[in-house]
């Protein structure tokens, strides 16, 4: 019997040591798995990482822009990330951002302007690349700076419609009233938008592109109790504030009488009028003055017409805006004095 057992024990001993062998490599495979898995975790954190949209916040490495590639003379696009105070230091003190599409793409077309940064949104960079390509081709522009959207917001002004474009560039340079409003053809007629302290932006705005697409020659307001030029002015102008002339008077009464010197019948927009626009009798060359909504034209502004004039409107309505009433105004004149 024992010598049973012990042939017994000496059979079992092989099999201990096929099983420790199979353990050791099963531990093995399990390690190799373990480590593939690992490498694949970490493989696609990376990918994750590259393919991951920048935050406001999250360093980007400097690139060549598409938009860059369309001028040999183009320095690289700026895709850096950087605080929005930090964007601005290079801002000067008269410096404006005009925004939106129209605004942007008209003032790179005007010699006039200093143009001294662009920004594209890198998510409208597809869209801009052949408009600017386009531009390019007879205007030189600055480098163009690719932004994600998150960070083109918070370098303008808050709720900015900024379509995925701005331009950081000096206002416009002033020009006389003399220079812009000069009559130069007795037979087409000709026409001034005057304004007397419209304050509000984006009524300005609309005012400077109904007048340019009725043809006046210039829009004149006083220098002080009137926007300045902004964004959201030139956003709601919708390109044609690089088109118009725009006249800043001290003295708009001084002004007014100038303009009656050179030949301008002035007619001023006033709801207490008698007369209706429509059946007035106008002259060759107009001056249309408009006053604020609610106050209208001041006492002093009114002495300096010639004759004031209202829209006729039914009485369920006491007054339209001042940019609305502009726009009919203007109409009734570009048709009647055959401006456009």
């Amino acid at each position: 019997m024992s010598k049973n057992k012990k042939n017994t024990a000496s059979r079992k001993q092989p099999k201990s040591a096929t099983q420790k062998t199979r353990r050791g490599q099963q531990r093995h495979a399990r390690q190799k798995v373990e480590s593939a898995t690992r490498d694949n975790a970490q493989n696609q954190s990376n990918t994750s990482r590259r393919h991951q949209k920048p935050g406001p916040n999250t360093p980007q490495k400097t690139e060549q822009g598409r938009l860059q590639n369309t001028n040999a003379h183009q320095k690289r696009a700026h895709s850096t990330l950087q605080s929005p105070s930090a964007l601005n230091q290079n801002a000067g003190r008269n410096d404006l951002w005009l925004y939106g599409r129209h605004a942007v793409l008209s003032a790179l077309t005007n010699s006039a302007r200093q143009l001294k940064r662009l920004i594209v949104s890198d998510r409208h960079s597809n869209e801009y690349h052949p408009l600017l390509t386009e531009i390019i081709q007879h205007h030189d522009l600055p480098p163009v700076e690719l932004m994600p959207p998150a960070q083109l917001d918070h370098l303008l002004p808050e709720q900015s419609v900024h379509q995925g474009i701005a331009l950081l560039t000096k206002p416009l340079p002033s020009i006389a009233l003399e220079d812009a409003c000069q009559i130069t053809s007795a037979d087409k007629g000709q026409f001034v938008m005057v304004l007397d302290q419209v304050t509000d932006p984006q009524n300005v705005g609309a005012i400077i592109r109904s007048a340019s697409a009725f043809g006046a020659c210039a829009l004149v307001t006083t220098d002080r109790n009137s926007p300045p030029e902004s964004g959201a002015l030139a956003k709601s102008a919708s390109g044609a504030l690089e088109a118009l002339p725009w006249v800043r008077v001290i003295n708009l009464a001084r002004a007014l009488d100038q303009l009656s010197d050179m030949g301008y019948w002035r007619i001023g927009l006033d709801g207490y009028a008698t007369t209706d626009i429509d059946k007035a009798d106008l002259g060759r060359h107009l001056a249309l003055v408009l006053g604020a909504e609610g106050k209208g034209l001041r006492k002093g502004t009114k002495e300096h017409c010639d004759l004031t004039v209202r829209l006729p409107i039914t009485r369920t309505v006491e007054s339209l805006n001042v940019s609305n009433a502009a726009a009919i105004a203007l109409y009734d004149f570009s048709r009647r004095t055959n401006t456009t």
